[in-house]
């Protein structure tokens, strides 16, 4: 893929919409995890929301810059309260669980993702118990942790 400059506002870029439940955001992405070194994308999150559940990467650094608004981070160790011009970066691994929720009752929270990238990822969801394996072009396999077999189960020669 060729590499070329990216420069915009949020408004240069297309929304695209999510709302599950609880889990409601607009993710504006700057550069596509496929083909880049570094996702960017501009999210917002609506009052009284989350964009995702509680979760975390094996090999993949987030790092999120507040513009607007206020909420909270649930991590591994208890939850952070984030304001605008504050930035939080989670760690690959368990360290780097979190889950960000929009505290205010009337203005969305607005901020920008950053992402490292790497062709396969794994994503844990500690609440849930369920693994999912993500590949750059988006084709995602999820499953729960409970269901997890021997390597050799099932092979005609295993004995």
């Amino acid at each position: 893929m060729e590499q070329h400059l990216v420069h915009g506002s949020a408004d240069d870029f297309e929304p695209r919409h999510v709302s599950q439940g609880a889990f409601v955001h607009s993710k504006r992405i700057v550069t596509p995890k496929a083909g880049h070194q570094l996702h960017v994308s501009f999210m917002e999150i609506p009052p009284a929301k989350s964009a995702y559940p509680m979760h975390f990467h094996d090999g993949i650094t987030e790092a999120y810059v507040i513009l607007s608004g206020r909420g909270t981070v649930r991590t591994s160790e208890g939850e952070i309260a984030i304001g605008p011009g504050e930035v939080i970066v989670f760690p690959p691994g368990p360290a780097g669980a979190h889950r960000m929720t929009n505290t205010s009752e009337d203005a969305p929270l607005r901020y920008v993702d950053l992402d490292t990238t790497q062709a396969h990822d794994v994503v844990h969801y500690p609440d849930s118990g369920k693994t999912a394996h993500v590949t750059e072009a988006g084709a995602v396999a999820v499953w729960r942790d409970g269901d997890a077999v021997d390597y050799y189960d099932g092979e005609l020669d295993a004995g």
